[in-house]
């Protein structure tokens, strides 16, 4: 099984691809991830974008599809993966697209996971964390018990700048320009899915599921 996970920060797609990973023993690729592995060994692409990095630029799609292309490089034919939030743009779906075609590697299905952007806002927005013991809490849905102090180790909770509701639309708007393109994109191919993400974890899990489970045995 061979799929892309497409969605706006705060749809929960990373908590799907961990679940799908587990259940069928995928591999999950996630750029992030490779980024600060890469950096992190100082490989060849991982000085490069470090040296990116350093100065406060994006890292060019070139050195992203590299990594990617290591990364599918190292994977056994048989080996299937979750692309988790990649690609974010038509230029790199197209480069994927043609590092998978040199590899001789179809993809099932591309899911692209739907809430509202109010609803993303509130998800992120209440987001906070102890910056002493990293623990994560929600005003809404998941508090700690007096809603200022973390449960673990009583340090005073924050929330991340980029978690504040203006970088939240910021972010949203960013992805929105993006995505518009990238759905059509996969559309015309007859890859594309829409799942509903505003349901609970487990009733997205199994219509994603359902869904894979079509797409994958044909």
């Amino acid at each position: 099984m061979r799929v892309v996970f497409l969605g706006a920060p705060g749809v929960g797609k990373g908590t799907q691809a961990e679940k799908v990973v587990a259940e069928y023993q995928l591999a999950k690729i996630s750029t992030g991830d490779l980024l600060r592995a890469a950096v992190r060994n100082q490989t060849p692409l991982g000085l490069e974008a470090k040296g990116h990095m350093d100065r406060g630029c994006l890292v060019p799609d070139s050195v992203v599809i590299g990594l990617v292309r290591e990364k599918l490089t190292e994977l056994s034919k048989s080996k299937g993966f979750v692309l988790d939030g990649f690609p974010r743009t038509v230029p790199q779906a197209e480069a994927l697209s043609d590092v998978l075609d040199g590899q001789g590697i179809r993809l099932d299905r591309v899911i692209n996971f739907r809430v509202s952007r109010e609803e993303i806002i509130k998800r992120l927005s209440g987001r906070r964390s102890c910056p002493k013991c990293q623990a994560t809490y929600h005003v809404d849905f998941a508090p700690s018990g007096d809603g200022t102090a973390c449960d673990r180790c009583g340090e005073l909770l924050v929330q991340r700048s980029d978690d504040q509701r203006e970088a939240v639309e910021m972010r949203l708007k960013v992805y929105e320009e993006q995505t518009a393109p990238l759905i059509s994109f996969y559309e015309q191919r007859q890859l594309l899915s829409h799942l509903n993400g505003a349901e609970p974890v487990e009733v997205v899990y199994q219509e994603l599921v359902r869904t894979l489970s079509v797409y994958h045995a044909a």
